[in-house]
């Protein structure tokens, strides 16, 4: 069964070279195209699709339509994958776009959309329930806090296995639950990586996702 594709962008030359690659590629069936908001949400309703590919800025506001969208689907329709493009590598709307897990969500620039190969990988990968964060992004992310992001290869094994947890979107408790540990050990071990990471200023919700970028990132880069 080929991948059901939703494309949403209001630049018209983008979506339509956009719209060929993906009517060109094997194994991806684009189903139907928006120039806004409102369009692209009907386009769900009606198409069904397995991920959608949305602009972060679209009408009627043209402010972050994409990542509004994003987390609609994930409280709707959590089974749509989504790939959001941005002309910025700006890391607060990746941060807001991994709100709440990472599976299932990309975020990528506008020129990645070039390198088609990397662009039908994101499709695929989300589509699956997998995550891709652009390098560029993850990268603006790390030199507000540190200069690499070797501090990943200081956590314990206990601890990346908890990191991992974390990226599916999993409270403390839940963690617990998943790896037969108490909660309050679950919380002490989420202290440490913070701290290893250099996250420990931040509040909650911030740190929790700018971990599991670096934790993307790293295994983006390991891989």
């Amino acid at each position: 069964m080929p991948i059901r594709v939703v494309l949403a962008e209001d630049n018209t030359l983008l979506r339509e070279g956009i719209a060929r690659l993906l009517e060109r590629a094997d194994g991806i069936e684009l189903v139907g195209t928006a120039v806004d908001r409102p369009e692209l949400e009907a386009l769900v309703e009606a198409c069904t699709p397995d991920v959608v590919i949305t602009d972060i800025r679209m009408p009627p506001t043209g402010t972050d339509e994409g990542i509004q969208i994003a987390l609609r689907l994930r409280e709707t329709r959590p089974e749509v994958g989504v790939v959001v493009l941005s002309q910025h590598a700006d890391p607060a709307y990746a941060l807001a776009l991994l709100d709440g897990g990472s599976e299932g969500r990309a975020y990528l620039l506008k020129e990645r959309v070039s390198e088609v190969d990397e662009l039908l990988a994101a499709i695929r990968q989300v589509a699956a329930g997998g995550s891709v964060i652009d390098s560029k992004v993850v990268e603006a992310l790390v030199t507000t806090k540190r200069p690499h992001t070797s501090d990943v290869d200081r956590l314990t094994p206990r601890e990346r296995e908890i990191l991992g947890e974390m990226a599916q979107g999993k409270s403390n408790a839940a963690i617990a639950a998943a790896l037969v540990l108490s909660t309050r050990a679950v919380e002490k071990h989420t202290n440490s990586i913070f701290s290893k990471l250099g996250l420990s200023e931040e509040i909650d919700v911030n740190r929790r996702v700018k971990a599991v970028l670096l934790y993307l990132a790293e295994g983006n880069r390991g891989g």
